[in-house]
């Protein structure tokens, strides 16, 4: 019996050391280990934006802020090619400024913004119910979203994550600063 107990937790160690080292043998940090889906609904992998620099932002339609739209878009294309990628997360946490499904979502922000960076599902981003990306973005900046439009800007590893409020635009010279020294940095 004792042989058989044994062999039980030997078996049981190996197969939780192999999952938890699932996430580290395929490069994927475990921030973005994680499948969530687009505005069309269709899951998407987060670990395909492993080694990019990401600026992770819950947005909104109907926001005194959504203008950003334009800086996010234009902040996308300036640096995509060195390795910088704008995840959009729509919220209807606040201010019930995000009232439409996915598919006005994705139809309003192509229509008015030429958004062509990843834009996901509505997402909540705040409080008890947070998901679990927004959860871990928050904890780990010490900055929940207190609003539409909060950044979060995370490093080619998935580890340093700076928070940057609404009122902060796309193109202000500190994020953009630290943008830059993000995408300067080796991996």
């Amino acid at each position: 019996m004792y042989k058989l107990n044994s062999l039980v937790l030997a078996v049981v160690a190996m197969t939780t050391m192999a999952a938890a080292g699932t996430a580290a043998a395929s490069g994927c940090p475990s921030l973005l280990d994680r499948t969530m889906p687009d505005l069309l609904d269709q899951p998407q992998s987060l670990c395909r934006y492993s080694g990019k620099v990401l600026l992770v932002v819950n947005t909104a339609s109907q926001c005194g802020y959504t203008p950003q739209y334009e800086g996010l878009e234009r902040l996308y294309r300036k640096y995509k090619d060195r390795g910088l990628v704008v995840l959009g997360f729509p919220a209807n946490d606040f201010g019930s400024q995000e009232p439409g499904s996915n598919k006005d979502i994705a139809a309003f922000c192509q229509i008015n913004y030429g958004v062509s960076f990843p834009m996901f599902a509505k997402t909540t981003v705040a409080g008890s119910g947070a998901s679990p990306l927004f959860a871990r973005l928050a904890e780990a900046s010490g900055s929940p979203p207190r609003w539409n439009f909060h950044k979060y800007l995370v490093d080619r590893n998935g580890e340093r994550i700076a928070a940057f409020p609404s009122s902060v635009a796309p193109e202000d010279r500190r994020l953009v600063g630290e943008i830059e020294r993000l995408l300067a940095a080796a991996r």
